[in-house]
């Protein structure tokens, strides 16, 4: 095992506590655990980044791209 140290706000450190000793472990445990949880689930899928059927000047003219759309009316 390998030690790691992680700064934790005050509210989260107490809130792990507590739910430590709700189950019975220690705080070291319960962190362990929900971490090895967190990283077992699948990956959530990206968005594509880039794809856009849009005016290719839309940056430059956004304002009036948005009011003929009505966008915000």
């Amino acid at each position: 095992m390998k030690k790691t140290s992680v700064y934790l706000e005050e509210a989260l450190d107490e809130a792990l506590a507590l739910r430590a000793a709700e189950e019975g472990v220690t705080k070291a445990e319960f962190i362990r655990r929900t971490l090895t949880g967190a990283v077992g689930r699948p990956s959530r899928p990206k968005p594509s980044i880039g794809v856009f059927a849009g005016p290719v000047d839309f940056a430059e003219d956004a304002d009036r791209y948005l009011e003929e759309t009505g966008f915000g009316l």
